[in-house]
C-alpha cells in the first residue's frame, strides 16, 4: 500500500519498514522485491532494495539466485539487470565473483549510465577484498571508461 501512494518519502518508509523484517520474510517475498523494484524505480530506492533487501534475502534463500538473476538479466528491464549487479555489495569473501563478472560482461557494452555505474560499483566494493583480482579483471576486459574508473577508485588511492 505504501508503494502505491504518490509522494516518493512513502517508498522510503517502505524500504526501511522492510529493512526491520528482511529476515523474518518467506522465500516467496522476493516476488514484492521484484515489484517493487519494476514499480517506481527511482535509482536510490532500488540501490537500497539491490543491496540490503534482496542482498540478505538471497544470503538466506541461496537457491533463488541464479534462477531469479538469470531472469533478471534476460528481462532488458535495466532496473533489474542493476540489481542483479548490485545485490551482492556486502558480500566481501562471500561475493560469488564468477557469477558477477558474468553479468558484467553481459552488460559492459550497454549505454545506459546506471548500468555503467552500477558495473564500477560491484567491482569497487570487491575490490576492497580483493584488489588484484579485481585489478586483473578490468585491465582483462574492455569495460566503459565510467565503469572503468569507479571500479579502480580504492586500488588507486591505496597505490
Amino acid at each position: 500500500e505504501l508503494w502505491n501512494l504518490e509522494h516518493r518519502e512513502f517508498q522510503y518508509f517502505a524500504v526501511g519498514l522492510l529493512d526491520k523484517y528482511v529476515k523474518k520474510v518467506p522465500g516467496d517475498f522476493i516476488n514484492i522485491y521484484e515489484w517493487m523494484i519494476i514499480n517506481k524505480s527511482w535509482w536510490d530506492t532500488v540501490d537500497a532494495i539491490a543491496a540490503n533487501l534482496v542482498g540478505l534475502h538471497f544470503q538466506r534463500f541461496p537457491d533463488l539466485i541464479t534462477p531469479r538473476t538469470e531472469k533478471w538479466m534476460k528481462s532488458g528491464a535495466m532496473w533489474l539487470q542493476r540489481t542483479a549487479l548490485l545485490f551482492q555489495l556486502r558480500y566481501k569473501d562471500k561475493t560469488d565473483f564468477d557469477l558477477m563478472t558474468r553479468y558484467i560482461i553481459e552488460l559492459k557494452d550497454e549505454k545506459e549510465f546506471f548500468i555503467r555505474k552500477a558495473i564500477g560499483w560491484a567491482l569497487r566494493e570487491y575490490s576492497k577484498t580483493d584488489p588484484d583480482t579485481v585489478f586483473k579483471f578490468v585491465k582483462q576486459n574492455k569495460l566503459a571508461p565510467l565503469s572503468e574508473r569507479e571500479a579502480l577508485k580504492v586500488i588507486e588511492r591505496s597505490k
